[in-house]
């Protein structure tokens, strides 16, 4: 057991600070992932800010037309709320893939934004591992490797992303809204809120040091079609070997307008625009497919992943059409 100090702020603006404050601080809220960490002591928080009494619990109607989720809202309230049925399907259906009733029941928006990557040897404290240790190696490289990356990786870590809908919201671009502990406000695009490993696996967000997530707000919604399909080892709660989040919108049995998002294939949601408009342009979802998998590499047993992301894109347009 390591011992930590906690804390229960009663503002956004306190918990900022004492997470700038205290070096080694984490934020937790459901805990569904931070609490497994912790008992393998992978993460050693010497102090916990417990930010389940803070105001950021609703979901919202925006002037512009969209929602504005609050961080400590439940992902098994998000995939109920009536708009984000009707109007998200694709953020609906990427939740209700995402894990068990009773861990949506307890896991947050902004906790999944924030999930650390399920690679087998950063589990395994025995095997070095770049995220945990930054300089010591990664072990899957060389290792056994069938759910890593096979874009956008580096020679210093080859892990991906593990969350349903952080692949749902790239594909409905939305922005991720912070607080600092100076109390200053900031919004980061989806885009630009998960890190590639580069030299530095171990920073895997935009989140300056004390930075509290407070909302994500969803833009106006994307008319088409809404599709997301993830291909598992198990049919049930499993984390993607590949996932497609899709919205597309057909005129005269043709795509007209396309948001491709793919997951399970790199250390962030992997959306590619000329992706889109090449599926709008040829109709093809190989040419689509071509321009998402320029420059994907296998590591041995994570090789299928390349044909296996073509082959799932064929079957969501299967299923739109």
């Amino acid at each position: 057991m390591k011992a930590f100090s906690y804390e229960r702020p009663k503002s956004v603006e306190e918990a900022a600070r004492i997470a700038a404050e205290r070096p080694g601080a984490k934020f937790i809220a459901g805990g569904t992932n931070l609490l497994d960490l912790m008992k393998l002591q992978i993460e050693t928080p010497r102090t916990l800010i417990d930010v389940n009494r803070l105001p950021l619990d609703t979901v919202a109607d925006t002037a512009e037309g969209g929602l504005r989720v609050g961080a400590l809202v439940r992902n098994s309230e998000l995939a109920a709320h009536p708009r984000v049925r009707k109007e998200y399907g694709v953020l609906a259906q990427a939740l209700l893939a995402g894990a068990s009733g009773q861990l949506r029941n307890k896991a947050t928006t902004a906790g999944n934004l924030l999930q650390r990557t399920r690679c087998y040897y950063f589990y395994d404290t025995t095997k070095p591992c770049n995220k945990r240790e930054p300089g010591s190696g990664c072990s899957a490289i060389g290792g056994y490797n069938r759910i890593m990356a096979v874009l956008g990786a580096s020679e210093s870590c080859i892990a991906t992303n593990p969350s349903d809908m952080n692949v749902a919201m790239r594909a409905l671009d939305a922005t991720v809204e912070t607080v600092d502990a100076q109390g200053a406000s900031r919004t980061i695009p989806i885009a630009e809120f998960h890190r590639l490993p580069g030299n530095t696996p171990e920073i895997e967000t935009a989140l300056k040091p004390g930075e509290i997530i407070t909302a994500v707000s969803l833009p106006k919604p994307v008319p088409g079609t809404h599709v997301y399909r993830k291909v598992r080892g198990r049919a049930s709660y499993a984390f993607a070997t590949v996932s497609v989040a899709a919205v597309i919108a057909h005129e005269g049995g043709k795509p007209r307008a396309a948001r491709l998002a793919f997951g399970g294939l790199a250390h962030k949601p992997w959306r590619v625009e000329a992706a889109e408009s090449a599926l709008v342009e040829t109709g093809s979802a190989d040419a689509a497919a071509d321009r998402v998998l320029e420059g994907a590499r296998g590591y041995g047993a994570n090789d299928f992943k390349i044909p296996l992301a073509r082959r799932t894109l064929r079957a969501v347009l299967a299923e739109i059409a």
